[in-house]
């Protein structure tokens, strides 16, 4: 995966026009996972979850299981649209929805671009995936843009070998702008992620929860398939339910 990530898809570096942000310059404070775990909770995107373990359970049973194709022959993020859109007509793409819904409330500093009317410069954010709290002081600063990405929770590349490549062209697209599938987090947390499923990458164990409860509500709502591995760590995350 290449660092050209940063602004666009989160795990997928071939849409993004601004390439190459690097850390430099970013402030990040570290703060106790155990500490942030509530906060991190409300910056999570308000899909429809399940509304316990024992219903996302019963949810993940519900889900089409396939042997795991190898690779992600086919794929292209191409195939998913270029870059954010506009959804809900406000004028601002995904990306800045994303920061301003995900943002610490009272913390994002904005301004007018365009018809966009919260083109986010700076805030604080924390990040639900390592529990630590990053503050940017200029997200026009390439450096500092690269450090807070917006993720797919379902990677693009996964939803492709589950089901997506027959998907049509705007489905895939819509999948690529679900607000619901979309989270503001550490951008190398976000890189080291990559394509990765629940059986290849997990967040901090703080967040497993919450992280499989959104995997399998957007794989049910998507009706796209999963694996065997990938169901096993599922019902290991929502061990840590309570």
């Amino acid at each position: 995966m290449g660092v050209v990530v940063a602004l666009l898809t989160g795990c997928d570096p071939s849409s993004t026009p601004h390439a190459q942000r690097h850390r430099a310059g970013a402030h990040h404070h570290r703060t106790h996972p155990s500490q942030r775990a509530q906060q991190a909770e409300h910056t999570a995107s308000p899909t429809a979850l399940p509304s316990d373990a024992a219903q996302a359970r019963a949810e993940l049973d519900r889900l089409v299981v396939r042997p795991r194709p190898r690779g992600t022959e086919g794929y292209l993020r191409a195939a998913f649209g270029s870059d954010w859109v506009d959804t809900d007509g406000d004028g601002c793409n995904q990306r800045d929805d994303v920061l301003l819904r995900d943002a610490v409330p009272g913390s994002t500093r904005v301004a007018q671009q365009g018809g966009c009317d919260h083109d986010v410069l700076a805030g604080t954010w924390y990040d639900p995936y390592t529990g630590r709290t990053l503050t940017f002081t200029d997200l026009k600063d390439l450096h500092q843009a690269e450090a807070i990405q917006i993720d797919h929770i379902v990677p693009l590349a996964e939803a492709w070998v589950s089901g997506a490549r027959t998907w049509s062209d705007d489905r895939r697209k819509t999948f690529a702008n679900d607000l619901h599938e979309l989270l503001a987090v550490d951008g190398p947390t976000n890189m080291s992620k990559g394509d990765g499923d629940p059986a290849s990458w997990r967040p901090r164990k703080g967040f497993q929860c919450s992280y499989a409860r959104r995997w399998i509500a957007i794989k049910t709502s998507y009706h796209l398939a999963i694996d065997p591995s990938e169901k096993a760590a599922l019902g290991q995350m929502l061990g840590y339910c309570r």
